[in-house]
């Protein structure tokens, strides 16, 4: 089957049988209805928990030695989050990268309902309830500016076109660092003179903890909130908005 990942790139992927997921969310939806398919993941590919596969590194630093001898029919990449060094050193090697590279919640699953197929997968009946609980903002949210900080040594926001910045929005929350050049830029805990309503920590990638980030933002009102629901498209994307949204509008931390 001649298919095309979300980067344009050809392959030829027919009888897809071994498939090895360097994307912890793309794990997880593959996962839901393909956990036969799945031969290898990252050290980071936490859900299913009792998913029993090869482990093969990080997402930033993978073992392509050992993914090449688990022989998958695929690998599955990240635009983002994996390397390209890595990715043509697999295709460099005669193994077909599938790369994926949403950039919004509507992406996502435009990205999935593109993908899964091309495994010989069905579109997860997932994708549908969590496109309808991602559809209204949540009132309490609507209007509220918001700062949410990603990292930090150095300290770093989400600013423009991301996946979480976009899933803020659609839960009401308008983003101070929007009209940033840069999708990721480094921001100080004083946000520059700019002006916010709360602030947000989520779990990953810096794992953000009541012990460990909201001491930086004296006199601000800061939400805890967790990062799989909040980073990764996959099955998660149909609790995001209970979840995120019981973090961010319940009580916040004021330091």
């Amino acid at each position: 089957m001649s298919v095309a990942d979300d980067l344009g790139t050809p392959l030829e992927l027919t009888g897809v049988r071994r498939v090895v997921s360097l994307v912890p969310s793309l794990t997880e939806a593959i996962a839901y209805d393909g956990r036969e398919l799945l031969v290898g993941a990252t050290d980071w590919c936490t859900h299913p928990a009792d998913l029993d596969v090869a482990r093969v590194g990080g997402t930033k630093n993978p073992d392509v030695a050992a993914i090449l001898a688990l022989r998958p029919d695929v690998v599955i990449a990240n635009d983002e989050e994996n390397k390209p060094e890595h990715i043509a050193q697999l295709r460099e090697q005669g193994v077909a990268v599938y790369v994926t590279a949403p950039t919004t919640v509507d992406e996502a699953f435009t990205s999935l309902s593109r993908m899964l197929p091309a495994l010989g997968l069905p579109i997860s009946a997932w994708i549908e309830p969590a496109r309808a609980q991602l559809a209204t903002p949540i009132p309490q949210l609507e209007g509220q500016r918001m700062a949410c900080f990603i990292w930090r040594r150095p300290w770093m926001v989400l600013g423009r076109d991301t996946f979480a910045g976009d899933m803020l929005r659609r839960l009401g929350l308008s983003n101070v660092y929007a009209d940033s050049p840069e999708r990721y830029p480094r921001a100080d805990p004083d946000l520059g003179g700019r002006e916010a309503d709360l602030i947000v920590l989520p779990d990953e990638p810096y794992a953000f903890s009541a012990s460990d980030g909201p001491e930086a933002f004296s006199g601000r009102r800061c939400a805890l909130v967790s990062g799989r629901h909040l980073t990764w498209y996959g099955p998660s994307m149909v609790e995001a908005r209970a979840v995120l949204g019981a973090a961010l509008t319940g009580p916040v931390r004021a330091v």
